[in-house]
């Protein structure tokens, strides 16, 4: 009971935070958030294993927020931070970016939050696209362009998961197959009957968030706020 009415004070304070913010907003801005965030989900989540092209990184980002999903894990173990923001054109503002310093740390991340491990591997095991049961939430993990998936990913995960091709060629640019991906599995999660949507504090958080990045000088009008109060 404690923890609800804690919750609900932090909502309230949010609340009339937010209403102070808008004000630097047009309407169609805020009437865009809106309209973007009731197709955002977290059902799914992406994560990507020590990617060391920065294009690739930052094309998966762009998937990510163009079709809806809210999180992205970047494990960045070997090549350290790897986002290129020219070529993510802003997404890095509209999507959560989880960094994590091992593989390990990723996978009992994204468990400790309800998702299912998900391989992409062009293995015989894996579940065609089209196959693939949308109705657990799941983190799709995506490998290295060279060596693909780390062999820990593989030990751990409950599925693997591959699309399917019928040219000579076995594999895909790992943006060009998150983009596959990420666009099917949004698309049919949108014509079912799941509960994929955010809920109503997910949603008051971005918004905050996102009204926040849409400011300039934001630090300065936030101390004005809070000194008045």
């Amino acid at each position: 009971m404690l923890i609800l009415q804690i919750n609900t004070k932090i909502m309230a304070i949010d609340l009339k935070f937010l209403d102070y913010l808008e004000d630097f907003l047009t309407e169609n801005r805020k009437e865009r958030f809106l309209e973007v965030l009731a197709n955002r989900t977290n059902h799914f989540t992406i994560a990507m294993e020590d990617v060391y092209q920065l294009h690739n990184t930052s094309a998966v980002m762009r998937s990510c927020e163009v079709f809806g999903i809210q999180e992205l894990n970047v494990v960045e173990q070997k090549f350290g931070k790897r986002i290129d923001t020219e070529i993510a054109m802003g997404a890095q503002k509209w999507v959560d970016i989880n960094r994590f310093d091992s593989m390990q740390n990723c996978i009992d991340n994204v468990r400790a939050k309800g998702y299912q491990i998900i391989a992409t591997t062009p293995h015989n095991d894996s579940c065609m696209l089209h196959e693939f049961d949308i109705t657990k939430p799941s983190a799709i993990f995506f490998g290295t362009e060279k060596q693909g998936l780390s062999q820990e990913v593989i030990e751990q995960a409950d599925g693997f998961l591959k699309i399917p091709m019928v040219g000579f060629t076995e594999s895909l640019n790992i943006s060009v197959s998150a983009a596959i991906i990420i666009q099917d599995i949004t698309s049919r999660l949108r014509q079912s009957n799941i509960n994929w949507k955010l809920n109503d504090e997910e949603i008051l958080k971005k918004r905050l968030t996102w009204t926040k990045n849409s400011i300039k000088d934001i630090k300065r009008i936030e101390e004005r706020y809070y000194a008045s109060l």
